[in-house]
């Protein structure tokens, strides 16, 4: 449905320095995909955003939607942001205030370019779109009187009203509360699903992101550094910035003295030990390496009992120096020898407590090596 390719846009300063953009960056998306541009700020995720929107013009590269150009800095095709069938909801909603619910939805209709609507056909197609999203009986509300997840569905129905080809999305629950955003994450998968429009989704929110999208771009200074579905993502990241980024994650540095080929275990001599490791990317012989596991990926059992069902290959010893209890889950962190800590996270009831000896066990398959940032 979209082709972005080698877009690119350098933002410069007024004396002439360079500054953030995004940097000859190319991807597809499928239709009836959500896919996320995921990033810290200024990582060039919404200039990205903004480039397909028209909203900003690139100064290279090219876009394609549903096989048509809609910016090639070849040909000199920059068609305007109003005919690009293109949907958007943005962070601040954009609600007009001395506006109705009807006359909000049905904005982009009543001011089409490429077609004439009827009150009576505005309003038929409003009220379909806000059966969808659960705002039927607002439907003659002044906008003043919605609340901030009110204001967020209606700001998707009047994107969603001229069932564009595709929507654009960008930070949209940032300004809403913790319980209120988690909640219309999974009304906008919901939305997504049942309307099957092609969708891109900006936000720096990871958990955001893992819980909505089909794949994810992460982007950092201006460049996708990976792309994915969320379970590749998480589970095997390529850089050590992607691993920090993307959830919660325990950093151990060493050393490969042979090659190694993609996909291969191989061990890497660190501080506490050799730890047997899997290597997502082909490394070279003396490589310093970068190695990640999640916490809830590494075993964890009192010393003073058996070691029995405990492998013996990348099992160490240490001692618990901090314990946190999260509800769900628990949270140890343990120092390993050299002083190296390793954060663990359990489910409740282990009879571990701090300044308690402990056995750590690090799964081959979830200990991860990469090329030292």
């Amino acid at each position: 449905m979209l082709n972005v390719e080698k877009i690119w846009k350098q933002y410069v300063s007024e004396d002439g320095t360079p500054g953030g953009g995004v940097f000859g960056e190319s991807f597809e998306v499928a239709e009836g995909e959500l896919f996320t541009l995921l990033g810290p700020s200024g990582c060039g995720k919404t200039t990205t955003l903004r480039s397909i929107a028209g909203l900003e013009e690139p100064d290279g590269g090219r876009v394609t939607l549903d096989g048509k150009d809609i910016f090639n800095s070849d040909t000199g095709v920059a068609v305007p942001s109003y005919n690009r069938d293109i949907g958007m909801v943005f962070q601040s909603y954009a609600i007009w205030p001395h506006m109705t619910v009807l006359e909000n939805a049905g904005y982009p209709l009543k001011v089409s370019r490429t077609r004439s609507y009827s009150n009576a056909e505005i309003k038929s197609k409003v009220q379909e779109v806000l059966r969808t999203v659960g705002m039927e009986d607002y439907i003659d509300r002044p906008a003043t009187q919605l609340s901030g997840g009110q204001q967020q569905r209606l700001a998707l129905a009047r994107a969603l009203t001229r069932e564009p080809k595709l929507l654009l999305l960008d930070e949209p629950l940032s300004n809403l509360d913790a319980q209120l955003r988690e909640q219309m994450r999974g009304e906008l998968q919901r939305l997504q699903r049942e309307t099957g429009v092609t969708s891109i989704y900006v936000t720096h929110d990871q958990s955001e992101a893992l819980a909505l999208s089909d794949r994810i771009a992460v982007m950092n200074e201006g460049k996708i550094v990976q792309l994915g579905t969320p379970k590749e993502i998480y589970q095997r990241p390529t850089s050590e910035f992607v691993a920090n980024f993307i959830g919660k994650t325990n950093l151990i540095h060493g050393d490969v003295h042979t090659a190694v080929g993609v996909n291969a275990s191989a061990k890497v001599a660190t501080p506490i030990g050799d730890l047997l490791a899997y290597f997502t990317a082909a490394i070279p012989a003396q490589a310093r390496i970068g190695i990640v596991i999640r916490p809830e990926n590494i075993v964890i059992q009192a010393s003073a009992s058996s070691s029995d069902g405990m492998a013996a290959e990348n099992r160490f010893e240490g001692k618990v120096i901090r314990e946190v209890y999260l509800g769900e889950i628990e949270e140890y962190e343990v120092m390993l020898d050299h002083g190296i800590i390793v954060t663990i996270r359990t489910s409740p009831g282990k009879p571990i407590s701090v300044d308690d000896k402990v056995l750590v066990h690090f799964p081959p398959e979830h200990t991860i090596a990469l090329i030292e940032d």
